[in-house]
């Protein structure tokens, strides 16, 4: 016999615990089922101001400020011995001038407490075998960790399975990204870092000497931990041989200014890396059901966009299912689809002038305009659905006229 729930949630990271607490603050029945057990590892680390909106708006923003994570004020651009800092407070959007830099394990973990602190059901260690979307509603099957099999009859499903992408595999949703395949190497560090002028309160992005494709993260995290990461396309990271930390520490080595910053790290954790990483979908949404973050499309990691989408997109979502489950005629492609799309356009546009080197010459220029740069630190902190922003309404343009001034 079939359980019945109004919501069910797949994935219990930032989107599925944002939502699910969102959900019950509006008083709907939700359950979440998240294949994993918490805390796990994942990368996303560096949040953007923009995704502590949501944080507040779920009621958790006051465990987040408690919970002892590595202030975050801005970020910080490095290439060639040049050094870009960008600062949050000097934003042209109005809001916060801090975030925080989080390992993903305590961050999503304690997201997934405050979400059952406030009544939502989550289910661990279960995994999701079928999904049955139909217009009278939705039919799940799911398996336990003791290997029993459930059935779930719902209202509605989000899927918030992140790069697990449950509902775009099984409905055959995914369609190519138009971005070029791409590899990440990353791990965490004791970094020991004591060089003069290193400003943890920033995520430190450095642009390989030559290879100006080829990008390295450096997150610190509060009691001397960092996380480290570099991607390039594929080929490009082949032509390091050995281990996946033999090869990190060779890439890594390129860079004299980390070289410098990292002589004293403990390598303490193992390498991972993640290969064709971005990914996009032919609909967000369907009967009964709609995508959250990841599980629809993934741009890259430069701009530390994932957990702002994932966020928004959970608040835009739940914004309109609550409508929906009160009985109003509702129209997900305008009212959740559309607009969500235009604030992932606008990093996808940031995205590909990083790789393809205007944003590079924007970034790196020395006598930029004020307003202009408070239009573009916006969209670093991640505002990128403020259509108040001449960046953001008509991001292309702009990127491409103030490349070539910048250029020239």
């Amino acid at each position: 016999m079939s359980e019945r729930r109004q919501v069910v949630i797949i994935g219990a990271g930032p989107s599925g615990a944002i939502a699910s607490a969102l959900l019950r603050r509006r008083q709907h029945d939700v359950l979440v089922l998240e294949r994993q057990r918490f805390p796990r590892f994942s990368i996303g680390e560096s949040l953007l101001v923009h995704c502590l909106d949501f944080v507040e708006e779920a009621g958790m923003l006051e465990a987040v400020d408690a919970a002892g994570f590595q202030c975050k004020d801005g970020a910080a651009f490095a290439r060639g011995g040049r050094y870009a800092p960008i600062e949050f407070s000097e934003r042209l959007t109005p809001g916060r001038t801090t975030t925080f830099e989080v390992p993903r394990a305590k961050f999503d973990k304690l997201l997934a407490d405050e979400a059952e602190r406030q009544g939502v059901e989550i289910r661990y260690q279960t995994e999701i075998v079928s999904v049955d979307c139909a217009a009278a509603g939705a039919h799940l099957v799911a398996r336990g960790a003791d290997g029993a099999v459930s059935e779930i009859d719902a209202d509605f499903v989000l899927d918030a399975s992140g790069f697990g992408r449950t509902l775009p595999r099984l409905f055959g949703l995914e369609t190519p990204s138009d971005f070029p395949p791409r590899q990440a190497l990353f791990t965490h560090v004791a970094d020991h870092i004591t060089a003069d002028g290193f400003d943890r309160n920033k995520i430190l992005v450095t642009v390989h000497p030559q290879h100006r494709d080829v990008w390295y993260w450096l997150i610190p995290f509060a009691e001397g931990r960092a996380s480290l990461g570099v991607v390039a396309r594929p080929q490009f990271l082949d032509g390091f041989s050995g281990t996946p930390e033999e090869r990190m520490k060779r890439v890594f080595g390129e860079d004299p200014d980390l070289v410098r910053l990292l002589a004293q790290a403990e390598w303490d954790t193992p390498v991972r890396e993640m290969r064709g990483y971005a990914a996009n979908v032919r609909s967000m949404h369907g009967p009964r059901f709609a995508l959250l973050g990841n599980a629809a499309e993934f741009l890259d990691p430069v701009f530390s966009s994932g957990v702002t989408i994932a966020m928004r997109s959970a608040s835009m979502a739940v914004e309109v299912l609550d409508r929906q489950l009160r009985g109003s005629t509702v129209d997900w492609e305008r009212d959740f689809a559309r607009p969500l799309r235009r604030g992932v356009d606008c990093f996808r546009a940031y995205v590909e002038a990083w790789y393809d080197g205007r944003f590079q010459d924007i970034v790196f220029f020395e006598h930029q305009p004020t307003e202009i740069r408070r239009m573009i630190c916006s969209i670093l902190a991640g505002y990128a659905w403020d259509l108040s922003n001449p960046f953001v309404a008509e991001p292309q343009r702009r990127l491409g006229v103030l490349a070539q001034l910048c250029a020239s």
